[in-house]
C-alpha cells in the first residue's frame, strides 16, 4: 500500500469512528438540555401563557413525546436532511442557517488567536530552551505562567480599559460599512469587495478579542515548545551537528525544531478545538457576533435545539482539526506511516 492510499484509508477510518462519537455527543447534549434546563414552553410563552396555550405549544414542538422519541426525531432530521431543527424561541429561525451565518466569525477569531499564539509562543519556547536557566528563560516562563492563570474574561476587561481608547471594543466591524457576504469571513470578503478601509476596520476590531483569546494557548505553546526543545537539544544528533561546525541557528532551526514539532502541533490542534468552545467568554465580553454569543443567548433563553446545534458543530470541528493534525504528522516526520509495516 503506497503512502497516499494509506493516508486516505486512515482518514476514512477516522471519519467512520467520528460518526458514532458525534451521535454520542448529540445524545448527551440533547438529553441534558431537555432535562436540566427547565421547560422551553416557559421561555416561549412567559408567565402569561394559559394552560390551553401551553398544551398547544407543547404538542406543536413535540415536547409531549418521551425524550428518547424526541431525540430519535431530531437525529433523523440530521441524518436525512442535515436539519439541525428550528429555534424554539424565535419561531421559524433555522438553527443551521444561524450557525452558518455566525460560524465564520468564530473561526476568524479562533484563527487569529492561534496565529498570535504560534508567532509569540513558539519563539518564546525556543528562546527559553536555548537560554535555559538564564533571565530570558525565567522571564518567558513567568509570563507564560501568568498567561495560563489569568481568566480570559478578566483579561478582556483589562484590555478594554487599557486599549479601548485606541481600538474598537465591540462587534467585528463598524456598522457604516456594508460588505457583501461571499465567504462569510469578513476580512476576506472586504478584500474581495476592494474595500481597504473596511478591511482595516475589521482587522482593528479583531485585535483585542484575539489577544484575549490567545493568552492561554500562547502560554501553553511556549511551555510545551521549551520542554520539547530541551529534550531534542540534548540528543546525540544535535551534538553531532554542533561538532560538525554548523551555526547555532542551523542547529536550532533545521535540526532541533523540526524534530520537536510533533508535540507542539498536537497541542495546537487540541487548542484549536478548545478555543472554539472557549471563545464563548471572549465573544460575550467583546460582543463578537459568533457562535459564542449565540450559545449564551440559547442557554439563557432555554432553547435546547440551538444548544444542541452549536455543540454538534463545535464537536465536529474539533474532530476535523485533530484529524488534520494526525495527517500532518506524516509530513513533519517521514518515519511515521499509516499503513501496515
Amino acid at each position: 500500500m503506497d503512502d497516499g492510499t494509506a493516508v486516505t484509508s486512515h482518514i476514512l477510518r477516522r471519519l467512520l469512528i467520528a460518526i458514532p462519537l458525534l451521535v454520542v455527543v448529540s445524545f448527551i447534549v440533547f438529553i441534558l438540555s431537555r432535562t436540566g434546563g427547565g421547560d422551553p414552553v416557559d421561555a416561549i410563552l412567559g408567565e402569561k401563557g394559559t394552560p390551553q396555550t401551553r398544551a398547544r405549544v407543547t404538542r406543536e414542538l413535540g415536547l409531549d413525546k418521551p425524550v428518547l422519541v424526541q431525540y430519535g426525531l431530531y437525529l433523523r432530521g440530521i441524518l436525512l436532511r442535515g436539519d439541525l431543527g428550528k429555534s424554539y424561541i424565535i419561531q421559524g429561525q433555522s438553527v443551521a442557517e444561524e450557525i452558518k451565518r455566525r460560524f465564520p466569525a468564530t473561526i476568524e477569531l479562533t484563527l487569529a488567536a492561534m496565529l498570535i499564539a504560534m508567532l509569540l509562543g513558539i519563539p518564546a519556547g525556543i528562546l527559553s530552551a536555548v537560554y535555559k536557566s538564564t533571565w530570558i528563560d525565567t522571564l518567558s516562563m513567568s509570563i507564560s505562567l501568568v498567561g495560563v492563570s489569568v481568566p480570559v474574561f478578566w483579561l478582556g476587561l483589562l484590555l478594554i480599559l487599557a486599549l479601548g481608547g485606541w481600538l474598537p471594543v465591540s462587534g467585528n466591524i463598524d456598522p457604516t460599512f456594508e460588505i457583501e457576504s461571499r465567504s462569510g469571513f469578513l476580512l476576506f470578503d472586504s478584500l474581495l469587495a476592494g474595500q481597504g478601509a473596511a478591511f482595516l476596520d475589521a482587522l482593528a476590531h479583531l485585535v483585542l478579542p484575539a489577544l484575549a483569546l490567545a493568552t492561554i494557548p500562547m502560554a501553553m505553546t511556549a511551555r510545551i515548545t521549551r520542554s520539547s526543545m530541551l529534550e531534542v537539544l540534548g540528543s546525540d544528533y544535535v551534538r553531532t551537528a554542533r561538532a560538525k561546525g554548523l551555526s547555532p541557528r542551523a542547529v536550532v532551526v533545521r535540526h532541533a525544531l523540526r524534530n520537536a514539532l510533533i508535540p507542539i502541533v498536537t497541542l495546537l490542534g487540541l487548542e484549536f478545538g478548545y478555543l472554539l468552545g472557549g471563545a464563548v467568554l471572549t465573544e460575550e465580553v467583546f460582543d463578537w457576533p459568533g457562535m459564542g454569543t449565540y450559545l449564551v443567548r440559547a442557554v439563557s433563553q432555554n432553547d435546547p435545539v440551538s444548544i444542541c446545534g452549536v455543540a454538534l458543530v463545535i464537536a465536529s470541528t474539533f474532530i476535523i482539526a485533530n484529524l488534520l493534525v494526525d495527517v500532518l504528522y506524516a509530513f513533519i516526520d517521514p518515519r511515521i506511516h499509516y499503513g501496515p509495516a
